[in-house]
């Protein structure tokens, strides 16, 4: 699970939780059906219209995705690429035929090395890809930033016809100030659901796709060299160097043993 995700939401909520009860208020008060309606249905409704129906269904499956953490699999992508250079300076690319490759993207990379792809045709084949699962991902984080924008709006909607209905009552003045107070919860709902939910979840979302672009990209650069014959150890230095400083610094370290052991073998 992303700590980061939950911690931030729950923080948010609390923190406007905390704040309205130190002012006097009720809990209870903070709850009202009619102004849920209006603001959730009304928000999900006006981005099922701005958007396909296809893309609506993976509003579930986009949320879990926010609130689970990948693990970073750029260090491994980078000795998994250096591994596959070993083998091509030694045996060969055609040697890379029949290595089982469990990244999907950087298996299509091989295949099409090792079919003797022209380099610039291979850069542009990957780059397509990449470009196509940015746009796919941005279907995606693009139906929560709509929500972030109708919600507001859909609060103050529920907010009118609230006073609307309010002023249809005037003959009742000790009714007023608790009906206005009601109508008042379409706009904090959709204030703060637009702020404490769906642009979080659209920014964690653009997250995740950058960060799966940028282990794409290692590959892209990976597979670049392998074809054009780099050495394994200047191919890890030029991938390495897209890692932040602390873990260059880690990788390079445990580079060293597995240098030694390979420099024993050949020895043998």
């Amino acid at each position: 699970m992303d700590l980061a995700t939950i911690i931030g939401l729950i923080l948010g909520v609390a923190a406007l939780v905390v704040a309205f009860i130190l002012e006097g208020g009720h809990l209870t008060s903070l709850l009202g059906i009619t102004a849920f309606m209006i603001v959730f249905g009304g928000t999900f409704g006006a981005t099922i219209a701005s958007h396909s129906l296809d893309d609506a269904k993976r509003i579930p499956s986009l949320i879990l995705r926010a609130f689970k953490a990948p693990p970073d699999r750029r260090r491994m992508l980078i000795d998994e690429l250096v591994t596959l250079a070993e083998v091509a300076r030694r045996d060969g690319l055609l040697a890379l035929e029949d290595r089982v490759i469990d990244d999907p993207f950087l298996q299509r990379a091989v295949t099409l090395v090792v079919d003797g792809t022209d380099p610039e045709v291979t850069r542009a084949v990957l780059e397509s890809d990449i470009e196509a699962m940015e746009a796919r991902h941005a279907r995606g984080y693009g139906m929560f930033s709509t929500m972030g924008g109708f919600a507001p709006t859909m609060g103050i909607i529920g907010t009118v016809m609230g006073l609307i209905h309010v002023l249809s009552n005037l003959s009742s003045p000790d009714e007023l100030g608790p009906a206005i107070a009601v109508a008042f919860l379409a706009t904090l709902y959709g204030v703060a659901s637009a702020n404490l939910i769906w642009i979080p979840i659209g920014n964690k979302l653009k997250y995740r796709s950058q960060q799966e672009a940028d282990e794409r990209w290692i590959v892209v650069e990976g597979v670049m060299g392998l074809q054009a014959g780099d050495n394994p150890r200047v191919l890890r230095e030029k991938l390495t160097a897209t890692l932040p400083p602390a873990e260059r610094a880690a990788g390079a370290s445990a580079a060293v043993p597995a240098a030694a052991r390979a420099m024993a073998e050949g020895g043998e």
